[in-house]
């Protein structure tokens, strides 16, 4: 009986079980899958094909992206709302080290507020909106693209014509010189 190959023809897999645990972690930190690819020394297809061929390093890589877009975020949404955190300030006193407690507060932050709506609600909150523009003539009524190119090309001829029609302008006097 004959062994059967892993990898029957074709190149041998660059795949490392290890990658596994630093899939995880790069996605993390959020890199995309061209920079994990790039990470690797490999193209971005070879990447695909190691998800699907092991369900490990698929998971791996989804886990990991979604808990960083998930902290990013919370991040956000705090930051467009406001916050406060406990803090401390350590001073040097005249009986030596002083700590202070206190609450820091941040306001809201508009550019994070407007960024978390584009993206959540973009029918409601993009930067740009579609316009149409409906062509109409003097009465108010619809015109179409094909007559508006029909009265164009007559005005442009009859504007050839007028033009042919006129004798030559004379000459600018020439000027003298002093």
């Amino acid at each position: 009986m004959a062994l059967k190959r892993k990898n029957p023809g074709g190149r041998p897999t660059k795949f490392d079980p290890s990658y596994v645990d630093e899939a995880y972690k790069l996605a993390l930190l959020g890199l995309t899958d061209e920079e994990l690819a790039d990470f690797w020394g490999v193209s971005v297809s070879t990447l695909f094909n190691w998800r699907a061929a092991h369900p490990k390093f698929m998971e791996a890589t989804t886990r990991g992206k979604v808990i960083a877009d998930a902290e990013m975020a919370k991040s956000l949404w705090h930051r467009g709302m406001g916050y406060s955190h406990s803090a401390e300030k350590i001073f040097n006193g005249q009986d030596g080290i002083v700590r202070a407690s206190y609450t820091e507060h941040y306001p809201p932050d508009t550019q994070a507020a407007s960024l978390w709506l584009r993206n959540r609600q973009p029918g409601k909150w993009r930067d740009r909106h579609e316009t149409t523009t409906q062509l109409v003539d003097g009465n108010n009524e619809p015109v179409s693209a094909s007559e508006l190119a029909r009265h164009i090309a007559f005005l442009l001829a009859s504007g050839m014509a007028v033009m042919q029609a006129q004798p030559d302008p004379p000459a600018p006097p020439e000027a003298t010189k002093h």
